[in-house]
């Protein structure tokens, strides 16, 4: 057993190997709070390099030890004061992974810390709004937290799946995070369209009007932060996101900018090139036992036209404002692209 003894208050974060889970982890020690980052054996610490981390190795797929593991972190009656859950997959070659990972591994870390008697103040599950499934795609009203959710892809259910467990079934203090689009330095998905409009082209799928929401990193991981303390959040769930929508065009006019008015072609693929493209690419996945990043799924949710929403509750409970408006997060992020190109053509 480690002696971690401290007054500071304590942050397990689940998943902190992640693009997210390292900006968490970062603004834990900002705010001078004990962090202990939970990864796998086989994640990177590229991103999780603070000698002030506290690191505990979990295998998800075996529920006891990862409570052996817990029990074994802290002394006797001590605890995390909160946990993080950012832990997720968002592309899967088995199906049945969604449900595995997205689902099973929540009921696994909450049974785990309810087994060894550790509790937190609040369990923070980052969800998503594919937990809600299409919106009004007519007039483009706003998803709100009492949209009905009606997920329509394995990856929008399996979430679902998992809130429904903490809300009827985990018996702890939780509060739901149901993210929009993040981005930000390290993103994968974003950084490829950033990439392909340096390279002069901007691929968009189908005709008609698509409205999209973004939250930068920095501004969701501050917004976890101060909604743990928050009386207020217990038991409820957020939308997180900037609070105005944007179009693709706007989207790529912003990074154009940040590119240095790089010139850049919009091409439109009809939704039925798209479709044959994204079983393509998730059957080549497949072979290659290797996740593709376009497949069904994705584009069930690239299909989805309004992405606009309400976070007037967020805004409400615990004070959530935006930071890094679309252009000011485009802006960092493709600085730290192009930071990263440098280095790479230089190296």
């Amino acid at each position: 057993m480690t002696d971690t003894t401290t007054d500071k208050k304590r942050v397990l974060v689940i998943g902190a190997g992640g693009f997210i889970g390292g900006f968490i982890a970062a603004e834990g020690l900002r705010r001078g709070l004990d962090v202990t980052a939970a990864i796998r054996k086989s994640t990177s610490r590229r991103y999780l390099t603070d000698p002030r981390l506290h690191f505990l190795t979990l295998d998800y797929d075996d529920p006891r030890t990862v409570a052996e593991a817990m029990q074994a972190a802290l002394p006797e009656g001590e605890r995390w004061d909160y946990v993080i859950h950012n832990l997720g997959a968002t592309k899967c070659n088995n199906p049945d992974d969604f449900d595995r990972i997205n689902f099973g591994y929540v009921r696994t870390i909450v049974e785990a810390l309810k087994a060894v008697g550790k509790i937190p103040e609040k369990f923070l599950l980052m969800s998503s709004l594919s937990a809600i499934g299409p919106g009004d795609e007519k007039n483009y009203t706003p998803l709100t937290i009492d949209t009905p959710a009606r997920p329509n892809t394995r990856y929008g259910v399996s979430k679902i799946r998992a809130e429904q467990y903490l809300i009827n079934e985990s018996g702890i203090p939780f509060v739901i995070f149901r993210a929009t689009g993040v981005y930000g330095p390290h993103e994968q998905d974003y950084l490829m369209m950033i990439k392909s409009i340096d390279s002069h082209l901007d691929v968009g799928m189908g005709y008609r009007k698509q409205m999209l929401t973004f939250i930068y990193v920095d501004d969701l991981v501050n917004a976890m932060y101060d909604a743990l303390p928050s009386d207020a959040t217990t038991g409820r769930s957020y939308i997180i996101s900037e609070p105005r929508a944007y179009t693709q065009r706007e989207f790529r006019t912003m990074v154009s900018k940040a590119l240095g008015d790089r010139f850049v072609i919009p091409l439109k693929l009809p939704m039925w090139v798209v479709y044959i493209a994204s079983v393509a690419a998730e059957t080549v996945g497949r072979l290659r036992h290797k996740p593709s990043t376009l497949n069904r799924d994705k584009f069930k949710i690239m299909k989805q036209r309004n992405w606009a929403c309400d976070v007037t509750p967020a805004c409400r409970d615990f004070g959530f404002k935006v930071e890094y408006p679309l252009e000011r997060g485009v802006e960092a992020t493709v600085k730290a692209y192009l930071e990263e190109k440098r280095r790479s053509k230089h190296s």
